[in-house]
């Protein structure tokens, strides 16, 4: 096994949720936190709805694709340098998109924008695989993130809602580059390097990875379990406000709950995957995923639709998405700490 420098890393958990947070949220924010002035955008840039629906999706490709790029390229250069380099993109490109008026250059900056998310992502990501490999802080770490993260697509767009409803859309941007500024000055003394010593050169590394079958076991599995969460999030509303009649605030609310029920659960997991292991958690995980699912079918076909039929169901499965999103990314990545970065994007 390669040397590692993680014993550079000497913080305390809490103090690397502080450095590491940061960095998984804006990746996500700031595609969210965009779409309440989307309608206007045409307008406002002079363009057709066509040219702003693309800034949405090629962020999330670019997203994406760009873990591919920057996951080799820690592998190579270090996870600090990619990290701050990509959050340096991210904030510059979110400053330039609150001065701009020009569609083109606001589409460009985009893909910059995301370009440098996909960085900073990455880079997070194949940290806690360097340091939190063999430690049962690392499921805490991946379990709360994933927590974190479904907050994101209930508050972004309220949060974007009030900034621009107080301050003008460019103030959505502008915050985006001062959360990604005020992450990475805090990053800077204290994000040590944590790539191996004696690393391996990635070349040739995505064939091992991809053929690897505990890789596609945990890949898969983290996949069901955000799956559901993000089939959750695409449905919830016309179920709960169209169809069951709730306000947008209640809905709000209840929502939030189910984000609620995994940040619970997240704070057993390091206890619950001591206990079981990771095989143990994801299997429990996906188990958890089918018995919630089945309540659904049961209540959907058999009932109205109501609270009752949707929400504690997906509490269910709320759990078993933290029980496997503790483990996944560990069981994934656990036998390329020599090319983390690269296994991480992949993953």
């Amino acid at each position: 096994m390669p040397r590692t420098r993680s014993s550079n890393w000497n913080v305390s958990l809490s103090a690397a949720l502080l450095l590491m947070a940061p960095f998984d949220l804006l990746a996500s924010l700031a595609m969210d936190v965009y779409l309440p002035v989307v309608p206007s955008m045409p307008g406002i840039l002079g363009t057709s709805p066509a040219i702003v629906q693309l800034t949405l999706s090629l962020y999330m490709v670019v997203l994406g694709a760009g873990q591919l790029v920057f996951g080799p390229i820690s592998d190579r250069m270090g996870r600090r340098p990619v990290l701050l380099s990509g959050a340096a993109l991210f904030a510059v490109a979110s400053y330039l998109l609150a001065g701009t008026g020009s569609a083109a250059w606001f589409v460009a900056l985009r893909v910059l924008q995301a370009l440098g998310a996909a960085a900073a992502l990455v880079a997070t990501f194949a940290t806690v695989r360097d340091v939190y490999a063999e430690r049962p802080e690392g499921a805490v770490i991946y379990s709360l993130f994933g927590s974190m993260l479904a907050f994101v697509p209930a508050l972004g767009p309220v949060l974007g809602a009030l900034l621009a409803d107080h301050f003008g859309w460019r103030a959505i941007f502008l915050a985006l580059g001062v959360a990604a500024t005020t992450a990475a000055l805090h990053a800077a003394p204290r994000w040590h390097e944590t790539r191996p010593v004696n690393a391996s050169k990635p070349h040739a590394a995505f064939g091992q990875i991809l053929a690897d079958a505990s890789f596609w076991t945990y890949t898969l599995g983290f996949s069901a379990a955000m799956g559901a969460f993000f089939v959750f999030f695409s449905t919830a509303s016309r179920i709960l406000i169209d169809r069951v009649g709730f306000s947008q605030l209640a809905f709000s609310l209840l929502f939030a709950t189910v984000a609620l029920v995994m940040i619970a659960t997240a704070r057993f997991a390091k206890r619950f995957v001591a206990r079981w292991g990771r095989a143990g958690s994801l299997v429990r995980g996906m188990g958890m995923l089918l018995l919630g699912a089945a309540f659904l079918v049961v209540g959907q076909v058999t009932f109205a639709p109501s609270f009752w039929t949707f929400v504690p169901p997906m509490w269910i499965i709320a759990i078993g998405i933290v029980f496997a999103t503790s483990v996944t990314a560990h069981g994934a990545l656990q036998r390329f700490g020599h090319v983390a970065g690269t296994a991480t994007a992949l993953y």
